[in-house]
């Protein structure tokens, strides 16, 4: 198996199928390496499951600790961990939309354009066509409107071999949905202020500016008739994709690489939103759950990732559900595995082993993916990735540290979504858990890691009972924010419309 990740410049991850790679060596060593079965490994690993164990009682903790911080930071900014951004989404896709809508998803160092024909309730998605583009390296600390110049660029030249089935309405301006992934504080549906750029990003003269008129100035210098009608974050759009094809669909979360989550709220359960902004009864609140940290079982190597961070103390629960840092995690417990507990032979540290961020989720993935009885892929994976030769013991004991930091974080997440699902239901006085409820989620880690899927879904069923779980629909939305975004484009058109 080899496996692939995306920057984490994306809330994304990948695992691809292919047969592992032959190591060309002998397989194992022997003499160079001492059985896992001693003293000094076994202390180490029971420690660390007993730190990561989320029983029931943690996990409710965790659950009723996540409404309350949706609460207080509903309450006022800056009441809790969680922000409770408001999206200025409350119109969303019914299924009736028609026409040609677009879609532009900038969030690390590639960007995808997407147009889609809607045909209504009868229809649905008539046709869909996208493409990925590249930033060059150099636009990454250009001015603004250089990168903005190059995407209008290349939207343009999307946007030229519209055909087949794409028809635009007479009269009308291509609208376009843009999906932007970098801290922003929105104004309204069409508005947002960069506060600043991530993910390796350092454009000068944007911040402080709307992200909007950036990109509509930039496609009117190109004479492009085209404009933004709807400003969202990947996790709005996830829930906006959802929502097109089941009404049900309440709540969305990303676990990629990163991590979020969001929900449909009333607004009279908004106190901070003095100005209602329309006669809307819902809105879709943005929570940045990853900021969440209350009462989540952490270890020394938690802790000690989090104070070399870039971040130290930010967005614990992120890093210990998301996949830019379960195979960070599991890397520093074999780095003292090696050191302490003679792993891998004695004191032996490979060299490659002590890079941080060296061992990357999907490679923890591919190891617990393994049924092979010598665990060759767990073997394949350890000597390509991070140098080390490993008898069956040690790779035994591999797989046992990347279940304990997968279920940890899986559970957790699953905990976390019931929060959601329980504040939501105690507000509407049982109109949550009393029908079917869909959970829309997107994101490779989520997508290609069953076991973290098992841990989750089973969380929830644990929280709520076998009853209450059924009503409770965690499905997977492949990619919908792509296409979210262009159906609240939609929703949101400036045009008149009877949708």
């Amino acid at each position: 198996m080899s496996v692939t990740v995306s920057s984490p410049a994306v809330r994304s991850f990948h695992v691809s199928r292919s047969p592992h790679k032959t190591i060309s060596r002998p397989r194992v060593i022997m003499s160079a390496v001492r059985s896992t079965d001693s003293l000094g490994v076994a202390p180490i690993l029971t420690k660390l499951q007993k730190d990561c164990a989320t029983p029931l009682p943690v996990l409710r903790h965790v659950a009723d600790a996540m409404a309350d911080d949706m609460r207080a930071g509903l309450a006022v900014d800056g009441g809790s961990d969680l922000k409770m951004i408001l999206s200025y989404v409350d119109t969303l896709p019914t299924g009736n939309e028609k026409g040609l809508f677009y879609a532009l998803d900038l969030g690390g160092t590639n960007f995808r354009v997407l147009r889609v024909q809607l045909g209504g309730k009868e229809e649905r998605v008539v046709a869909t066509e996208f493409e990925q583009v590249s930033i060059p390296p150099e636009l990454m600390f250009a001015t603004s409107e250089e990168l903005f110049d190059f995407i209008a660029s290349a939207l343009g030249k999307f946007a030229q071999k519209e055909g087949g089935n794409f028809e635009l309405q007479q009269g009308r301006a291509r609208e376009i949905g843009f999906t932007f992934s970098f801290p922003v504080k929105q104004t309204s549906i069409r508005t947002g202020i960069l506060i600043k750029w991530t993910k390796g990003f350092a454009v000068s003269g944007t911040a402080g500016k709307d992200v909007v008129a950036c990109l509509n100035e930039a496609m009117e210098r190109r004479g492009m008739d085209m404009q933004v009608s709807a400003l969202v974050n990947d996790t709005v759009g996830t829930l906006a994709g959802a929502r097109y094809w089941d009404d049900d669909a309440m709540v969305a979360v990303i676990l990629g690489t990163g991590t979020n989550a969001c929900y449909v709220e009333r607004v009279d359960a908004i106190p901070k939103l003095t100005k209602r902004m329309s006669k809307s009864p819902i809105t879709i609140v943005n929570t940045e759950w990853g900021a969440f940290s209350n009462g989540l079982p952490l270890t020394e190597f938690d802790r000690e990732m989090d104070a070399e961070s870039i971040n130290p103390g930010e967005q614990i629960f992120e890093k210990t559900i998301s996949g830019m840092y379960l195979g960070e995690i599991v890397r520093r417990v074999l780095v003292k595995m090696a050191k302490v507990g003679g792993l891998f032979g004695g004191s032996y540290v490979p060299e490659k082993l002590v890079t941080p961020f060296v061992l990357r989720t999907p490679d923890i993935c591919a190891m617990q993916q393994d049924t092979s009885r010598d665990l060759e892929a767990v073997e394949s994976v350890l000597y390509d990735v991070a140098g080390v030769k490993s008898d069956l013991s040690a790779r035994k004991t591999v797989v046992d540290i990347c279940d304990t930091i997968a279920k940890r974080g899986g559970r957790l997440a699953g905990a976390g979504i019931v929060g959601i699902l329980q504040k939501m239901d105690e507000d509407s006085k049982g109109l949550i858990f009393g029908k079917r409820t869909v959970v829309a989620m997107d994101g490779g880690l989520y997508e290609h890691y069953p076991q973290y899927r098992g841990y989750l879904q089973e969380a929830v069923t644990e929280l709520l009972g076998l009853e209450i779980s059924k009503n409770v629909v965690i499905e997977h939305s492949k990619d919908g924010s792509g296409i979210g975004a262009a159906l609240l484009a939609a929703a949101n058109s400036k045009y008149e419309h009877d949708y």
